[in-house]
């Protein structure tokens, strides 16, 4: 008997151990995908989460992130195809991800609009109308889960700060948005767990300062 109990809580103890492995690695991507505006280490990093997506295939997290970088990866590529081919990619994780919680979340919604977004930015001229309302729907129910998500307030923002002014536009507009997701990134600021989703003060940050650079001219 005491054999058995000891193999047993061995076990658990070793998928514990594997359960938390992955946290160190995802980050370490992450953070290499996140700081670097080079495309190709981007891609290799995007692919290197992707990978970790598959090994720990139970943590939405890590699809979440794989999901993130395609989407990332589609608005810093030329061609529309390409663009395409990563959001496909991005949604059948964004997807993993809401399998995985069997429910959407404020950052699955963020997400969603996120990878809208970048669908109307492939052609926008063509997709606004279909997919200017997936964008601010999900945005809406995100808010409706946590309306203190800094990341909805930034998305809708950036959105903003790239439509024309004719069209309600503008970094002037913008900049409201970009305050009010700086007073909630700060509250943010000391989460440091991974699977905590926090990104996006650094990003924040530097456009609040080119809309105030409108403000000085």
């Amino acid at each position: 008997m005491k054999k058995a109990v000891f193999a047993v809580a061995i076990t658990a103890a070793a998928f514990t151990a594997s359960a938390q492995d992955f946290k160190p690695v995802l980050e370490k991507t992450f953070l290499a995908f996140d700081t670097t505006m080079d495309f190709a280490t981007k891609v290799e990093q995007s692919n290197k989460l992707t990978l970790i997506a598959k090994k720990w295939d139970n943590e939405w997290t890590t699809h979440y992130y794989a999901a993130y970088s395609k989407a990332q990866l589609s608005y810093m590529e030329k061609e529309a195809a390409k663009k395409d081919a990563y959001l496909d990619e991005a949604e059948k994780e964004k997807q993993d991800a809401i399998s995985i919680l069997k429910k959407e979340n404020d950052e699955t919604y963020v997400l969603a609009a996120m990878i809208a977004n970048a669908r109307m930015v492939v052609d926008g001229m063509n997709r606004w109308q279909k997919y200017g309302p997936i964008f601010g729907e999900n945005l809406e129910s995100a808010k409706g889960v946590n309306p203190d998500n800094p990341r909805m307030y930034y998305l809708n923002a950036v959105s903003k700060f790239f439509t024309p002014k004719q069209f309600g536009g503008g970094k002037k507009a913008a900049l409201p948005y970009f305050e009010k997701a700086n007073t909630l990134f700060a509250k943010e600021a000391g989460v440091t767990d991974i699977t905590k989703i926090h990104w996006g003060k650094d990003k924040n940050d530097y456009f609040i300062g080119l809309c105030k650079q409108e403000d000085k001219e």
